[in-house]
């Protein structure tokens, strides 16, 4: 990050707690010099010998600065103080901290002149730390005063402030106003070390105190008379001895105690530890800090210090000064998180409560301030700034795991193995900044949806959002995960999860709000479709080496079942489509009348509409905009072929059948003349028989028989319609983006059966109902009226004929020449059907000499030749096919009467066996007439016209002598 980059400079809150003391920033870092010089000089074994500024410029090149006798030299000085800065060797501290060598030195700043560069590091410190030469000049000759008057008494023991306090008159300084400031500096310095932030607490019944707030208090309006034997200065002396040598146990300590105690210790070591920031460079570490830290120990004893305190005080200021400094030098933030990670191994030892208590302030404010970018790190990172998120990260985790393992007194009640704090801070980071993200992008995708609403075909918000969070997802995996899987192995399946979440919950409530299938729909649905497979890749290869294959993880991403969702929609758009075609069905077979002049087809125009609904609807579902049509066509196919089976159940419906018409044959009897056998037929008869008008066949009946036929030609059109459409079908499935070649070759179950299965019964049904409707109903006064009533050589056969010829001419010219062989054929049994049943079971005004057979073959031959049509009708071999059986029963009307006699005993012992010789049981009608048939051989017996037939029906079952 550049200079252009920095960030706004920002503070935080201290978190050595709250210091109540009136010390600003700049006197407290005088305080913290005075006492670093102090321990400085009390280290060494002679005392401590002021070089006036006068002689260092002269001996610049020197290294002194601070001595331990007026003819030292650089051999005798104390080596850390005294060492040249030009001289220092690479850094073990920023080596172990991780941080670079600067890129100049205060030692090399060529823009100063040669006598203000600091050549030592005691000359480096006040530079650093801003003091001036004349205070600098001051403080040093006071502490040589002091070790002067109190030779060998260690630095420890005095309470400085007071010390210097005895040792400077207002004629030491430049004027008055510097000299009340520097005494009221001290006197507070004493006050907050003393009273407002004691070693040890106070009574508040101390007079100590008391008379101490009282001189500070005093001081403020006039300052005091300081000098060794002013009596003011010895109330002081007595005052501040009495209470910086308390001790617990109520007897004089040992130890002097004025600057140890918390927060105030911490923050003069603070303004210690801020002298290791280059002076010209406020980002970086001065080459020289292993001299300046090593030196800086030696206030320790003063000010209450040990390795630990120092490690969490140092690991709070290079977190501060990379905020203070904008952010810009991450060097600054690794090498704090490289000095927590030793305050975490201290912490795990730690036993001080007052330690404990500064750890854990400091490390809920790095933490705050880490979670307070990292709970939302999206909008923290971006390229520029990438590389400083894993220190951010590590220092968060960091903290966060001292803050739970090492302070928490609820985590030490659990196995610590049961919680990964580290994982578990991650992963709320990953969660919690990813919904943030998500929100964000939600918003912007309703912000462009409204933006571009006047525009052709707007995009749906869920269609803008699935994209963002695709680009969302890819992003993350690439530039986030790599770092967050340091401490979270499955940093890229938790975040897509989240996504996935975040948008199958505005999935849901989208879906929840469709009620039909629409062009937005489709869309969002689609996209929602190829975001969750995006995510789901993500997460399985982010989980491939995870221990259990990612389970976990898709498991937190339950199906969108956007594709379920859409074949839902599209099943109910198909169910409207099929109700609504149920409907034409009922509407246009209401308004039909089936007649043949409608069009040059002779087909239903009915039937033209539906089969147009149908086109249409297969049409539309092509055009809908989703992935699957292959998988839900059949649901389409079967509902059109259930509306096709419908039309096509409704058209023959009425139109009867093959029973309709032939009546139920009677039991066998041989009857008076005038006796009714044909009960079922005259019923029909005399609701149905009507009289012959050739060419108009019922007229606009919807059952005529042109009518019928107009029914037949429908469904042959449809089978035919059939083949196209599926044919249709096939070159659409083959534009489709996701068809499979299986799914033409195999039909996916794309046949029209129903429909099929449907026009071929129903053909071959109104095929029948027409050939018997003609024979048995339309013809019937020919046939069971005329044909052979009386006299057989007075009533033959060519009336039928004639009817009959013009019956087959009229449904020649109507029905679909497909289907004429079939109607015509279906005619032609009929006919057979209805000559056989006059022969034998035509009632009783008919009777048939052994004679009279030659007059019903030649009338049946007559009646093959109306079919035949001299080759113009139908084939012969299908004429003898189903003449077989007529022509075979009238070879029984040849037979003489005891031959037949003779056979049907035979045929009914065969068929009854022996019980059946003392009397013949008189077998059954079956209408399934063949000439080896008792019940056949019996019938042609009751209508033989003599005597040996009489007497043996009168004998064998009391039948009537008489027809």
């Amino acid at each position: 990050m550049g200079s252009s980059d920095r960030l706004p400079a920002i503070d935080l809150p201290s978190p050595f707690g709250e210091f109540h003391g009136n010390l600003s920033d700049s006197e407290l870092r005088e305080t913290a010099y005075e006492i670093f010089v102090g321990a400085c000089r009390s280290s060494g074994g002679k005392p401590l010998t002021y070089i006036p500024q006068s002689e260092r410029n002269e001996r610049s090149s020197s290294p002194s600065l601070l001595s331990y006798g007026s003819s030292a030299s650089p051999s005798s000085t104390s080596p850390s103080l005294q060492r040249s800065v030009t001289s220092t060797a690479a850094s073990k501290v920023k080596k172990a901290l991780g941080l670079r060598s600067s890129k100049k030195s205060p030692g090399k700043d060529s823009s100063s002149s040669r006598s203000k560069k600091p050549v030592t590091v005691g000359e480096l410190m006040r530079v650093q730390m801003r003091v001036s030469e004349q205070a600098d000049s001051r403080v040093r000759r006071g502490l040589l005063r002091i070790a002067a008057g109190q030779l060998g008494r260690r630095i420890e023991l005095m309470v400085l402030p007071l010390e210097l306090l005895q040792q400077f008159k207002s004629s030491d300084f430049t004027n008055q106003q510097e000299y009340e400031a520097w005494q009221k500096r001290n006197l507070k310095a004493l006050e907050a070390g003393l009273l407002l932030h004691p070693h040890l607490p106070l009574d508040k019944s101390d007079t100590a105190s008391q008379r101490l707030r009282q001189i500070i208090r005093g001081a403020s309006e006039r300052p005091i008379e300081t000098g060794k034997n002013n009596e003011s200065m010895q109330v002081l002396r007595t005052t501040v001895t009495s209470l910086a040598f308390r001790s617990f146990d109520g007897s004089v300590s040992e130890t002097c105690h004025w600057a140890d105690g918390f927060p105030f210790n911490l923050r003069l070591y603070q303004m210690l530890l801020e002298a290791c920031f280059d002076a010209n460079d406020e980002t970086s570490v001065v080459e020289e800090v292993d001299e300046v830290i090593e030196l800086m120990k030696k206030t320790w004893v003063m000010l209450g210090m040990n390795q630990m305190l120092h490690k969490l005080c140092f690991s709070w200021v290079l977190f501060h000064r990379y905020i203070t400094t904008g952010q810009v030098e991450n060097d600054l933030l690794f090498a704090a998180n490289n000095q927590l990670a030793e305050v975490a191994q201290d912490a795990k030892s730690m036993k001080d409560p007052v330690y404990s208590k500064v750890l854990s302030s400091t490390l809920s404010s790095i933490l705050g301030w880490a979670e307070k970018r990292l709970l939302a790190y999206h909008d923290t990172f971006n390229c520029t700034n990438i590389e400083s998120m894993e220190s951010i990260v590590s220092l968060g985790v960091t903290s966060a795991k001292i803050l739970v393992e090492d302070i928490s007194h609820e985590y030490r009640k659990k196995r610590k193995e049961e919680v990964d704090v580290a994982c578990n801070r991650v992963d709320t980071y990953i969660r919690s900044s990813l919904r943030t993200a998500f929100a964000q992008r939600m918003e912007k995708a309703d912000s462009s949806r409204r933006s571009s609403r006047n525009l052709p075909n707007p995009l749906p918000v869920l269609c803008i959002l699935a994209k963002d969070i695709g680009e969302l997802a890819a992003n993350e995996k690439e530039v986030f995960s790599p770092i967050l899987k340091r401490w979270h192995p499955l940093a890229a399946g938790v975040a897509v999860a989240t996504l996935h979440a975040c948008y199958g919950n505005e999935l849901k409530q989208f879906v929840l709000g469709i009620t039909e299938l629409t062009p937005d729909a489709v869309q969002v649905l689609r996209a929602a479709d190829k975001l969750e497979k995006d995510l789901v890749q993500i997460a399985v290869e982010d989980s491939v080496d995870s221990e259990d294959g990612g389970k976990a993880i898709i498991r937190e991403m339950p199906p969108y079942e956007a594709e379920t969702a859409i074949a839902n929609l599209v099943k109910a758009w198909v169910k409207t489509r099929v109700d609504r075609m149920k409907e034409w069905v009922d509407r246009n077979l209401q308004q039909e009348v089936w007649n043949p002049r409608v069009n040059k087809e002779r087909i239903a125009p009915s039937v033209v509409e539906v089969l147009r609904t149908m086109d249409e609807t297969l049409d539309a579902f092509f055009q809908l905009p989703i992935p699957m049509h292959p998988a839900l066509l059949p649901e389409l196919m079967t509902g059109v072929d259930r509306s096709l089976q419908y039309y096509i159940t409704k058209a023959k419906s009425g139109c009867g059948t093959r029973n309709t018409y032939v009546p139920t044959m009677p039991a066998l009897t041989r009857c008076t003349r005038g006796s009714k056998i044909w009960k079922k037929k005259e019923k029909v008869q005399s609701t149905q028989r009507r009289k012959p008008q050739v060419g108009t066949m019922d007229g606009d009946s919807p059952f005529g028989i042109p009518q019928l036929c107009v029914r037949i030609n429908t469904l042959q059109h449809i089978r035919a319609e059939l083949d196209t459409f599926e044919k249709r079908i096939i070159t659409r499935l083959r534009n489709c983006e996701s068809a499979h070649a299986d799914d033409f070759t195999n039909g996916l179950g794309k046949k029209f059966d129903l429909a099929e299965a449907a026009c071929q019964e129903g053909i071959q049904q109104l095929c029948e109902a027409i050939a018997y409707k003609v024979i048995f109903h339309d013809l019937s006064h020919i046939l069971w009226d005329g044909l052979y009533v009386g006299e057989p050589a007075s009533t033959r056969v060519e009336p039928l004929l004639t009817e009959l010829e013009q019956n087959l001419e009229i449904i020649a010219e109507t029905v679909h020449n497909r289907v004429r062989t079939r109607v015509i054929t279906e005619v032609m049994k009929a006919s057979f059907d209805g000559f056989l049943l006059v022969l034998l079971a035509g009632g009783p005004s008919r009777a048939f000499s052994q004679q009279d057979s030659q007059i019903v073959e030649e009338d049946f031959k007559y009646l093959r030749d109306l079919f035949w049509s001299n080759g113009d009708g139908l084939p012969m071999d299908l004429i003898d096919k189903f003449s077989k059986t007529v022509v075979e029963v009238l070879s029984l009307f040849r037979a003489n009467t005891q031959s037949l006699i003779d056979n049907f005993r035979r045929r009914t012992l065969d068929t009854y066996g022996p019980s059946a010789k003392s009397k013949l049981p008189l077998p059954p009608t079956s209408g399934q007439w063949n000439r080896d048939e008792p019940n056949t051989l019996l019938r042609v017996l009751c209508y033989r016209n003599d005597d040996a037939a009489t007497k043996f029906l009168k004998k064998t079952y009391n039948l009537p002598k008489k027809l």
